[in-house]
């Protein structure tokens, strides 16, 4: 099976072509577009690159399109992509301005570029399905919820492939087989011990879930993506009441106060420099209290939701770093795990020091608690998840 991984931003278009057997999935092509002001345009520039290139002798090849959806109005999981995925992405679009727009008129615009491949939407929050009420509902009015306002959880595909992977390398092939099949049969059962799992999924946008036995029980994310931790550019956890106090003593409009929380805060708005953490730590490194103010409040907003998911799954197996800050932050991971061995972390200075986009272990032999670097791979989690579903 062909499968073809649309990742669409509101100016960038980036593909991966997976051909795709029971055993697992192999990229045969990859590519993207920047600037993007016509999807129509670069979705036709792709199909006839593949063609050019032998990949391809012609699009009806292509058997499946996934797409990595982010947040649906009353809908999520794996579903087919169809005229009900539109709407309920078109339904919460202004939650997600920036994500659900692209998505909506890229799955029409491969509607009729590819008729005859089978469309597939894996939402970012699917992951989340099974989580308790107690953890996603806010405490607001019922009028607030039965339009949907609740905790949803984001970065659904890395967290779902660090759910897998971990137990892998922790050596519960139970688990992970369970964590490899949630989409298709839910939770399900395991004899003994469970398998306990902090994911830390840092990068421009960042995030924190707690796993057992190959499923969320929760996230740092809540109601959109601009929740939770300091993100690059967008404010994270905010007290509500800040929000109409800035407005009337700075003068400013609700639609101006949500583009500096969405555009000028997280990372950004403490350092004052830039939304890059190399930036940010570059700056700090020379005395720069902004920029190390900025790290600090990262690193404990991770470690805050650390010790929130330790006490929800009731004891811990392994903390995993992922995305683009986790994988190379060797600085980032030793500040979160600093003095953890009460509960059983233990870090290897030397393996954190040589691991840099690389997986890896980076714990102590002895560790109670395996602390591991997992490269993100969220496109052929989407593409298994695409092959599973139409299979």
């Amino acid at each position: 099976m062909l499968v073809l991984v649309a990742n669409l931003g509101s100016t960038s278009f980036k593909y991966r072509l997976f051909r795709m057997d029971q055993s697992d999935g192999k990229v045969v092509a990859k590519g993207g577009y920047e600037r993007v002001t016509d999807h129509a345009t670069v979705i036709e520039d792709t199909l006839s690159t593949l063609q050019r290139d032998g990949i391809i002798s012609n699009p009806d090849e292509i058997d499946a399109v996934g797409f990595k959806t982010v947040l649906g109005k009353n809908l999520s999981g794996c579903v087919i992509a169809d005229q009900k995925a539109i709407d309920a992405l078109d339904g919460f679009t202004a939650v997600a301005p920036a994500h659900n727009p692209p998505y909506a008129a890229g799955i029409r615009q491969f509607q009729t570029a590819l008729p005859k491949a089978r469309l597939v939407a894996l939402f970012e929050t699917a992951f989340y399905q099974w989580t308790s009420p107690a953890y996603y509902s806010y405490a607001i009015p019922k009028a607030w919820r039965d339009i949907g306002i609740r905790r949803y959880g984001f970065h659904g595909a890395s967290h779902k492939f660090i759910a897998e992977r971990s137990a892998e390398l922790g050596g519960r092939d139970d688990v992970a087989e369970i964590a490899r099949r949630l989409y298709l049969d839910g939770p399900q059962s395991i004899d003994g011990k469970p398998f306990r799992v902090i994911s830390c999924h840092l990068g421009g946008s960042s995030s924190v879930t707690g796993i057992r036995n190959g499923v969320a029980i929760g996230s740092s994310m809540g109601f959109s993506p601009q929740s939770g931790l300091p993100q690059n550019n967008r404010v994270g956890d905010l007290d509500s009441g800040a929000i109409p106090y800035a407005m009337r003593t700075l003068g400013i409009s609700l639609d101006e106060a949500e583009r500096q929380l969405t555009k000028e805060s997280g990372l950004l708005g403490l350092s004052g420099i830039s939304n890059d953490s190399r930036d940010i730590e570059a700056a700090a490194a020379t005395g720069n209290a902004d920029a190390q103010l900025a790290i600090d409040a990262n690193i404990r907003a991770i470690r805050h939701w650390i010790g929130a998911f330790l006490i929800d799954l009731g004891g811990l197996d392994a903390i995993v770093f992922t995305a683009g800050i986790g994988e190379n932050g060797t600085n980032t991971r030793a500040e979160v795990c600093k003095n953890l061995e009460a509960f059983g972390v233990y870090l290897d200075p030397a393996k954190n020091t040589a691991c840099r986009a690389s997986e890896a272990i980076i714990s102590t032999d002895d560790s109670p608690v395996k602390i591991m670097v997992i490269p993100a791979n969220e496109e052929l989690v989407l593409a298994r998840e695409v092959y599973r579903k139409l299979s």
